[in-house]
């Protein structure tokens, strides 16, 4: 069964994506086109390049977060260190070792760029706020006078996963103008209508969301500019949670609870991946037990307007 796909942000939460793929999967679900912002353009990025759940799972189970903290230089420095970093450089950490990460992944594949996909199968959602708009790769990268099929996919996740203060943004620069590009939950967190086309769709575009238990969540411990900071961004990013979807979207959704894990909670035991994986796998079956393209092209595309692609 053909279907497209788009992912959520949600930081290290996005792990619970692969169990409920993989619920997916068993059930005969491929994927035509996906997309995907922050932690949802990674999972996005690896199955357009031919990654299955059951080759990710092992993946994010020994992933290593806090990996991707990378501080250098006068950043290395306690206390004075990330506060430098955050003024000189917007944001405390670096991203170089998330696009690695990804760039490596890649690599095993035989994919770099855009170019190495077949056209129109992987959009990144990231976020211009130089601007203040929404930016999707590759799509919009002709604007910035960059050609959309020699852009390295790596990169455009690194730029979509930059998470504001936290990791330092991604700059694209043109004549007289330098913009910079931050994580695109920001302004579009779960752009589940970026497939959409006019009239009846030959399949369906199914969202993954992550949606916490809020009385699960634990109290950020506020101590200083750093802790603050992340106590700030873990609320604006987590906010998107608790954000109303509209039944057109929700019947199309697996909703998935994150057991009121943080989008910045780096140090993830193995136990609490694991409950994750299986709060994905929950999810999906309880998507699929009411599932029914017919019926929602019945409903809600038969009259639908236009929307532009």
């Amino acid at each position: 069964m053909k279907a497209d796909a788009v992912f959520e942000g949600g930081g290290v939460k996005g792990v619970a994506f692969i169990g409920a793929l993989q619920v997916m999967e068993e059930h005969g679900y491929t994927w035509e086109k996906l997309a995907g912002t922050s932690a949802g353009s990674i999972v996005a990025a690896l199955l357009s390049a031919g990654y299955t759940s059951q080759e990710l799972k092992p993946i994010y189970e020994e992933l290593d977060f806090l990996y991707f903290l990378q501080r250098g230089g006068i950043g290395r420095l306690p206390l004075i260190g990330p506060i430098y970093e955050l003024i000189v450089r917007e944001g405390v950490f670096r991203a170089d070792r998330m696009e690695l990460f990804v760039e490596e992944l890649l690599r095993r594949k035989g994919v770099r760029t855009f170019g190495d996909l077949p056209i129109g199968k992987l959009r990144i959602v990231a976020s211009d706020i130089s601007v203040g708009k929404m930016l999707v790769m590759p799509d919009d990268l002709v604007c910035y006078g960059l050609a959309p099929e020699e852009f390295p996919i790596a990169r455009a996740v690194r730029m979509s996963s930059s998470i504001p203060f936290f990791f330092q943004p991604s700059v694209l620069k043109k004549p007289g103008e330098t913009h910079y590009i931050v994580d695109g939950a920001l302004l579009s967190n779960y752009p589940v209508w970026l497939f959409d086309v006019e009239g009846t769709p030959r399949w369906p575009t199914i969202g993954f969301r992550l949606q916490d238990d809020q009385g699960k969540r634990k109290e950020d411990r506020i101590k200083g500019l750093f802790s603050f900071t992340r106590g700030l961004l873990s609320t604006m990013l987590d906010a998107h949670d608790r954000l109303h979807v509209e039944k057109a979207k929700a019947v199309r959704t697996i909703f998935i609870n994150t057991l009121g894990i943080r989008t910045t909670q780096f140090h993830l035991p193995l136990q609490l991946r694991q409950q994750l994986f299986a709060s994905g796998e929950q999810a999906a079956h309880r998507f699929l037990d009411h599932w029914d393209f017919d019926e929602y092209v019945k409903v809600f595309r038969n009259t639908s307007p236009k929307i532009p692609v």
